[in-house]
């Protein structure tokens, strides 16, 4: 797609600032759908907002359009990503724009998937300008990703003491995480479509995997437990039943059916075919996106953690770092089993955020 424009004035920055503000309201919600935010201005008013509440439901611009009303013949439409121009669960935006008559529309960035609607726009003479904002591109991360690899996107949440270890000995829980730490994990859980786990995890810490404070959405919560061979308690706190929580989902190995068959009254559990009688979890993950989980937030313990960078399916890492000091001979590493050296020698680690006493480095390892 041709892209005439990509300049945008410090105006045309200031209402793509509020679009993507309506778009992230609708984080968590949106799957298979990017979350979307769409702002018109008439002159120097807003007249129409709105944003994508949940796949199948009308998009952002169309939301922004109805509140509009009228008074959108002329105006500019801000949209935190190009309009689309195909036909899917709903007509093309492009369509509605044409006939709402608007004279200007600005995005922060082009669609991915190539479906975007500007070659319509200006086949209709309408301007429209297409930036290549960074801000708009985290945005749509996870669905440019879900949908180019066919898979979940999935980010990565570990934490570790300054000199590299979870926790002193084998087996034992080690609070890291500072108040400020734990209260963005769940504002992470909020916007993932699934947070996931692994089978040890469950075993050692127990965790319910919930949100707190509680955040409604439109979407359940969706939790996901990656087993191996050792058998789960059914009455881990993961299982339990909580309203606005979708039932529980395991992904286990074929070969491991009969270890857990006492959790299929418990859970979704999904096996897995594997050469070697493992958890293939390059595999194991392509089920997930049929059932419309287009991004995970792994907290795993180490062993997943190492063995999801080692099957290349981590696209993004979030690495906290606690002022604390753990080594010692039966002390386990953030990583385990994993050679450092087969990190993508792509990983850029581009934000870095003060969390109470602890540092949170965040990098794209495939984007």
């Amino acid at each position: 797609m041709e892209i005439a424009d990509r300049t945008l004035t410090a105006l045309d920055r200031l209402y793509l600032a509020r679009a993507y503000e309506l778009a992230q309201r609708g984080a968590g919600s949106t799957a298979p759908n990017p979350p979307v935010g769409a702002v018109i201005v008439a002159g120097e008013e807003i007249v129409g907002e709105g944003y994508h509440h949940r796949a199948g439901g009308a998009h952002a611009e169309i939301n922004a359009l109805e509140m509009a009303g009228s008074a959108a013949r002329g105006a500019t439409v801000y949209m935190s990503l190009e309009p689309c121009g195909h036909a899917g669960r709903t007509p093309p935006c492009t369509d509605a724009l044409v006939a709402a008559g608007v004279a200007r529309v600005v995005a922060g960035t082009a669609d991915p998937a190539g479906h975007g609607g500007a070659p319509k726009l200006r086949e209709r003479d309408i301007q429209i300008v297409i930036g290549d904002d960074a801000v708009a591109r985290d945005l749509i991360e996870p669905f440019a990703v879900a949908m180019r690899a066919q898979r979940p996107y999935l980010a990565l949440k570990m934490a570790m003491s300054l000199d590299g270890f979870v926790a002193g000995r084998p087996g034992t829980r080690e609070p890291l995480s500072s108040v400020a730490e734990q209260r963005l994990v769940h504002e992470f859980r909020a916007a993932y479509d699934a947070v996931l786990v692994g089978a040890g995890t469950v075993r050692v810490d127990d965790p319910a995997l919930t949100v707190r404070p509680t955040h409604h959405r439109l979407r359940p919560y969706q939790r996901i437990v990656m087993a191996q061979t050792q058998p789960i308690p059914a009455k881990s706190r993961i299982f339990s039943a909580a309203e606005e929580y979708a039932t529980t989902i395991v992904l286990a190995p074929e070969a491991s059916r009969a270890v857990y068959r006492e959790l299929e009254s418990v859970a979704d559990v999904l096996y897995i075919d594997g050469d070697d009688g493992t958890l293939d979890l390059r595999a194991a993950l392509q089920p997930l996106r049929a059932r419309e989980i287009c991004s995970v937030l792994c907290e795993g313990g180490p062993r997943l953690a190492s063995a999801l960078i080692a099957a290349g399916v981590v696209d993004r890492v979030y690495w906290a770092i606690a002022p604390r000091l753990l080594a010692n001979e039966t002390a386990v590493p953030v990583l385990s089993g994993c050679d450092l050296a087969t990190l993508p020698a792509n990983l850029r680690f581009d934000r870095v955020e003060r969390l109470g006493e602890d540092v949170l480095l965040s990098g794209a390892l495939h984007v």
